[in-house]
């Protein structure tokens, strides 16, 4: 294949597809290396910008690519599509969400411990919206779901790759504050059982003592 037929069809991939498609895997169908399918998919992505003319773009999600359409057509294509705008983040929302996209991956426990509240609906809403989703599991007592941000969180904020985010000064090592309130929580059970079964040997030697001597 010429470089304009390889050029030709990523593009036709990345259009039939309808969703992001790793480099990788590009790579493998058109059977060519990894650069240089990242350097047509860069040629392609330029063209696209620098036409006026052209309602489509290339956008680069992480290690994928996708086709999309620009963003100074999104109210001509709402109103084609007659869809209802999402609601709006809470602020209760957003605090979690820019605490997972800083801090991933991050438990469920230690997004509450930063938070000091319960975060249970925010973070459900936000896995329900795309935003968030599951991403493993912490090498700890329990093994709780880590959470991660998404590719839809990336495409939503017009970002490439989470090394867009604006720098910020981080107050934990999150990597350890997870074992640690994972630890906290399990010592805290141990306690908490240790004082119910001294209660109930209490309890009993109360009952002992109380059964009159024959």
């Amino acid at each position: 294949m010429s470089n304009l037929t390889n050029e030709a069809a990523l593009e036709a991939m990345l259009f039939a597809s309808g969703e992001s498609v790793p480099v990788k895997r590009l790579a493998e169908v058109m059977e060519i290396s990894e650069s240089k399918v990242v350097k047509m998919l860069e040629d392609l992505k330029k063209k696209y910008d620098e036409d006026s003319k052209c309602g489509i773009r290339l956008v680069r999600l992480e290690d994928s690519y996708q086709l999309s359409s620009k963003k100074e057509y999104y109210e001509k294509i709402r109103d084609l599509t007659e869809r209802k705008r999402r609601a709006s983040l809470s602020n209760a929302g957003l605090e979690v969400l820019s605490i997972v996209a800083y801090n991933q991956p991050i438990t469920r426990s230690t997004i509450e411990f930063i938070r000091g509240v319960n975060s249970d609906g925010a973070l459900n809403n936000l896995v329900a919206a795309g935003l968030v989703e599951e991403v493993g599991r912490l090498d700890a007592p329990g093994r709780p779901m880590l959470f991660g941000t998404s590719e839809e969180f990336l495409r939503c904020f017009d970002l490439s790759s989470l090394s867009e985010l604006p720098d910020i000064d981080l107050e934990y090592n999150f990597g350890e504050l997870n074992h640690e309130i994972i630890e906290g929580e399990q010592m805290e059970f141990v306690k908490e059982e240790a004082q119910t079964t001294n209660d109930n040997a209490d309890s009993l030697i109360g009952d002992i003592n109380e059964i009159p001597n024959e």
